[in-house]
């Protein structure tokens, strides 16, 4: 198949829309497909992409205002045409909002099958930054993804959400996770003490630093004796959290193998953010062997089982996050039990098995236009 993914993101970015985004474009080549990428401009301009596995096609773009580090793409040509040069048997739209609903419009017009992946609650964002428009924010997100021929959700939470605001033809898609990179014999010493000197618990987040993601609520577990906070990416919020967690150490935005051994020498994960579609660093915990606690909403819902890999808090309630931190810095039996069975329930989610089936709703859509046409 010939595919072009139009995505919101990509690499060098670091976010869940970019991973997937990538880790999609390298399943294609690896099964022999033929994928290009469409994606906004870099800061740095339109340098080569030489960790993509195929063609990028960067279209121009602007900093998001108060958030440089994320860009909005232009109105540009180069989205249909691309689609056009590549002779497209079907478009992949990456959590589509501004460059997704172009090639939206674009796949429309020549009558090219498009999939649409959703991955961001923009109806929570809204919530966040302008403490209203979720009604607008959904129908936004209704309008787009009832274009496409199908939509994928990450999860049970998000694919019931779109149901009920009336998106149609709704399927799930869940992420994978490189268990390769991330495991728990990557748990390094010389780094937990660099970290906790005096032999503290290690309580790590990993994540973007901004309002959304909500990980001043971190604030209650810094507090506790012997615990040691550990943050790890950037964002706008990293100077108002520097000082609403008073001991953390902030390590900034960390990839790669560096990545996974912070994972592994974690002793707790926390995520903080109730608007998840997914939460993929979650995922990445668990396959470290790390106990999570994380919200009760959204995509932890799937992945935590409260009880056996970590424990679910109500959204928002930073003493639930102390004291679910509390109960497992005093039980180190109950952690190692928690990170052992997060590792192997995610043994098998790997990005070739989500390849597969994402592949496989390829053939079911394609298979579907053939019946119409016929």
């Amino acid at each position: 198949m010939r595919v072009v993914i139009v995505t919101e993101s990509f690499p060098p970015d670091v976010n869940g829309v970019a991973h997937c985004a990538l880790q999609t474009a390298r399943h294609l080549v690896e099964r022999g497909h033929a994928p290009i990428v469409v994606a906004p401009a870099t800061a740095a301009g339109n340098g080569p992409d030489a960790h993509a596995p195929c063609p990028v096609v960067r279209v121009p773009s602007l900093p998001l205002p108060g958030y440089p580090q994320v860009r909005v793409a232009l109105p540009s040509r180069r989205v249909a045409a691309a689609i056009t040069e590549h002779r497209a048997d079907i478009v992949h739209l990456a959590s589509p909002f501004v460059l997704g609903v172009r090639g939206m419009t674009a796949a429309a017009r020549l009558g090219i099958p498009a999939v649409a992946v959703y991955q961001t609650d923009l109806a929570g964002y809204a919530r966040t930054y302008v403490h209203a428009g979720e009604a607008a924010a959904w129908r936004r997100i209704r309008s787009v993804h009832a274009a496409a021929d199908i939509t994928l959700a990450p999860s049970t939470p998000a694919l019931r959400d779109l149901e009920a605001h009336g998106v149609p033809r709704v399927r799930l898609w869940q992420r994978g996770v490189d268990t390769v990179r991330f495991r728990p014999d990557h748990r390094d010493d010389t780094l937990r003490r660099e970290l906790a000197p005096n032999g503290e618990l290690i309580v790590g987040y990993v994540g973007r630093l901004a309002p959304e993601k909500q990980v001043e609520l971190l604030a209650g577990a810094c507090g506790l004796p012997g615990v040691r906070v550990v943050v790890v990416g950037d964002g706008p919020s990293q100077p108002s959290l520097a000082q609403a967690l008073p001991g953390a150490v902030f390590l900034g935005r960390r990839t790669g193998d560096e990545l996974a051994r912070i994972f592994a020498s974690l002793d707790v994960f926390v995520h903080t953010g109730p608007f998840e579609t997914f939460c993929q660093t979650v995922q990445e915990a668990m396959a470290s062997g790390v106990p999570v606690v994380a919200p009760a909403a959204g995509g932890p819902l799937d992945l935590v089982a409260h009880g056996r890999t970590g424990l679910l808090v109500p959204p928002r309630d930073e003493d639930a996050v102390r004291d679910a931190v509390w109960s497992l810095a005093a039980d180190p039996e109950l952690r190692a039990a928690y990170g052992a069975e997060a590792r192997r329930t995610v043994e098998g989610r790997t990005w070739a098995a989500v390849g597969d089936q994402l592949i496989g709703h390829y053939t079911d859509v394609l298979a579907g236009r053939a019946v119409v046409a016929a």
